[in-house]
């Protein structure tokens, strides 16, 4: 089932008790830097330092009785788990999430201290989802994919109905991708809204299975090498990719060094702290700046849960040039 705008609405009201709405900021640096008004929505400031937690509230909110008896699984590389452990903890439902052996330390231990059964396994996301798919198999846990769940789309696409409700006049509006369930929520909000609106992805261009598959109208796989933890997937997924091929206006592919530049322009201009994949959409919008000249631009920071060597590595790389 692909979600709609209702299902958006309703979501909205779902998640409204146990999650605030995130501030829509304008930063003079940032629009002297792009030579336009940018308006960055604050999804690291959300309880678990992500927008997923939107999904994962929804979701596991509308779990049936015998799925909360069984439990919840899912894989991911950081986000998506920390988001299903949030929410499951909040309706008191036992999770497992599997990572990726080289899991960013502090997403592991933010998941682990919200009560979340946390398993190692393979080298990335894509060894660490299949490990996963078969443990819901064998034990009969609910598994609660990265994007294609309809409940997990229309929660995360709250945050763009709540930036249209405090910047109605946006223009157009840059979303990372990973999984790609962000971008299809905005594609689906902005297109109920204002279909004038474009909606743009940003990957990065190690890790471009959503951008290859949204370009040739098909799922493919590719090489998954970006640091950029919530950009790192190597394949693409139907549900997500499906609203894209129908409403996404375009897609960028950011190099690497352009988003660790981002990174730091968003602590220096901005004075928040991004991950790499919550940096990218500037990253991305810094590229197009001049095709951008008397727009309202707006950008969502999707989250903050980056590492001290990710930071460090962000900086050295800036010292460089």
């Amino acid at each position: 089932m692909i979600p709609d705008f209702q299902d958006v609405l309703l979501a909205r009201r779902q998640i409204r008790p146990y999650l605030q709405k995130t501030p829509l900021h304008t930063y003079p640096a940032i629009n002297s830097l792009i030579g336009t008004d940018v308006y960055i929505k604050h999804e690291n400031y959300q309880p678990v330092g992500s927008f997923k937690v939107r999904g994962g509230v929804n979701l596991i909110s509308h779990l049936d009785a015998d799925e909360r008896i069984r439990g919840v699984i899912a894989v991911s590389t950081g986000n998506h788990g920390q988001s299903v452990a949030y929410a499951a903890r909040l309706f008191g439902i036992s999770a497992r999430i599997v990572v990726p052996e080289r899991a960013n330390p502090g997403k592991v231990a933010a998941m682990e201290g919200m009560g979340a059964d946390v398993i190692f396994f393979g080298e990335n996301f894509d060894g660490a989802r299949i490990h996963c798919e078969a443990l819901a198999k064998k034990h009969g846990y609910r598994y609660i994919h990265s994007a294609n769940e309809p409940l997990l789309i229309a929660g995360v696409a709250t945050e763009v109905l709540e930036m249209l409700e405090d910047e109605p006049d946006l223009n157009v509006i840059f979303v990372p991708i990973g999984g790609g369930s962000g971008a299809a929520g905005a594609c689906t909000v902005a297109h109920a809204v204002n279909p004038a609106i474009r909606i743009i992805g940003v990957q990065s261009e190690a890790s471009p299975s959503a951008y290859e598959s949204w370009k040739h109208r098909r799922l493919i796989e590719a090489p998954n090498r970006t640091f950029a933890e919530g950009l790192a997937t190597g394949t693409a997924f139907q549900l997500t990719q499906s609203i894209l091929w129908e409403k996404l206006h375009d897609f960028i592919l950011a190099s690497e060094e352009e988003i660790l530049q981002a990174m730091v322009w968003m602590i220096e201009h901005a004075h928040t702290l991004a991950e790499a994949a919550g940096a990218a959409a500037l990253a991305a919008v810094y590229r197009r700046r001049l095709d951008l000249k008397g727009k309202k631009v707006g950008i969502i920071c999707s989250g903050g849960n980056t590492s001290i060597e990710q930071l460090e590595r962000s900086f050295a790389f800036v010292r460089s040039q």
